[in-house]
């Protein structure tokens, strides 16, 4: 079984950052992908940033050049640094663990974005 533990939510202010952290415990393969969804009210969750082991990235459009992704896997920990928020980033941010065939939920960390 595999726990994923979020953290680093919060609000903040446009052109504001904040950093998230995911910390994955349990049995977990070498070969895996972690990184980001968010979900905003009224909307379907999508894709923020992922991350494979072997350092691979994929971003969405709508927050290349001001979030990135990283990780440690010495640590099996995925982060997510954004900076230049804006309104519409708010929403609740998921972190995922896919590994072999099954993958794995954080519970969410809320983040708004609001002056």
């Amino acid at each position: 079984q595999v726990q994923l533990v979020e953290s680093g939510g919060g609000l903040v202010q446009p052109g504001g950052s904040l950093r998230l952290s995911c910390a994955a415990s349990g049995t977990i393969l070498g070969l895996n992908v972690m990184g980001w969804y968010r979900q905003a009210p009224g909307k379907e969750r999508e894709l923020v940033a992922v991350i494979s082991s072997g350092g691979l990235t994929n971003y969405a459009d709508s927050i290349k050049g001001r979030f990135t992704v990283s990780r440690d896997n010495a640590k099996n920990t995925v982060y997510l640094q954004m900076n230049s928020l804006k309104p519409e980033d708010t929403a609740v941010y998921y972190c995922k663990l896919a590994s072999g065939v099954r993958s794995y939920w954080g519970q969410g960390t809320q983040v708004t974005v609001s002056s």
